[in-house]
């Protein structure tokens, strides 16, 4: 009866993590209309959850040169929406949100660079029997390069400090 119980408890804890992701994904997608009736831009909005965060995403049908503007110079205006939209998730639900924000595919394009740059260098740390250290990264880039060096078969690191700091692929 004991192992029912705990089985049980453990089906509703992934329900409610399920609940409580989509339930921020909902948030951030009001906050993300709202924001887009205000620009004036077209966008559709796509929510999902993955590796136990909220993900949304604003996608367009036509061009996308105008959510370009809010993906901004290497994806700095994206940060700042992510973390405006994680704010509105905090205020509704009183929880702190690690929600992932795309716009246009930016985020997934870069994870696909990112994927193969840490390749490459853990490629050449094999190679050459030498750490190898890439230039300054966001968290999310350095998570993806430590994700791909991983499943390389190597190990890496972060040194330095914001936003300076970068990931070093070590032999």
């Amino acid at each position: 009866m004991t192992d029912t119980t705990a089985s049980e408890g453990t089906a509703s804890e992934g329900t409610d993590t399920l609940t409580r992701l989509e339930q921020e994904g909902e948030i951030a997608a009001d906050y993300l209309e709202g924001l887009l009736d205000i620009a004036d831009l077209d966008g559709d909005i796509d929510m999902d959850v993955e590796a136990d965060r909220a993900a949304v995403s604003i996608i367009s049908e036509g061009s996308s040169r105008d959510l370009q503007k809010l993906v901004g110079r290497d994806g700095e205006v994206l940060e700042a929406l992510q973390e405006l939209t994680r704010l509105a998730v905090h205020r509704e639900t009183g929880d702190r949100s690690r929600l992932m924000l795309d716009i246009a595919g930016y985020r997934a394009r870069k994870r696909e660079e990112l994927a193969e740059l840490g390749a490459k260098a853990a490629q050449e740390a094999q190679s050459s029997g030498e750490p190898v250290k890439l230039r300054p990264m966001t968290p999310f880039e350095r998570k993806v390069v430590h994700d791909a060096v991983k499943a390389a078969g190597l190990r890496s690191e972060s040194e330095g400090e914001e936003p300076q700091r970068c990931v070093v692929v070590l032999p």
